[in-house]
């Protein structure tokens, strides 16, 4: 069982004052390519899983945003932790 959820939302700086849109989309390749459940909402994306591989997620997240031409990057994130189980379903059940 997952023991955090980290909510992250990417703010590169883009080359030139790029749209942003296309970097924030390879932020999310990157967690999907991780393999790790997430879900995406409107200011921020929250992953679920192992704290120690969801931060690994966020290294290989910025590392992205450099390999595609930003000089630097905001990374804001939220971090829940329960060593006994954290689930994205369990905290949003009754509002769905």
């Amino acid at each position: 069982m997952a023991n955090a959820l980290v909510s992250i939302q990417i703010i590169p700086k883009t080359p030139g004052g790029a749209d942003v849109i296309p970097y924030v989309d390879r932020a999310i390749d990157v967690i999907e390519e991780a393999g790790v459940k997430y879900l995406v909402g409107p200011l921020e994306t929250t992953m679920e899983g192992e704290l120690d591989v969801l931060l690994d997620v966020v290294k290989r997240m910025n590392a992205a945003m450099i390999e595609m031409g930003c000089p630097n990057v905001i990374s804001q994130m939220k971090i829940y932790y329960n060593p006994t189980g954290a689930s994205i379903d369990r905290l949003i059940e009754k509002y769905r």
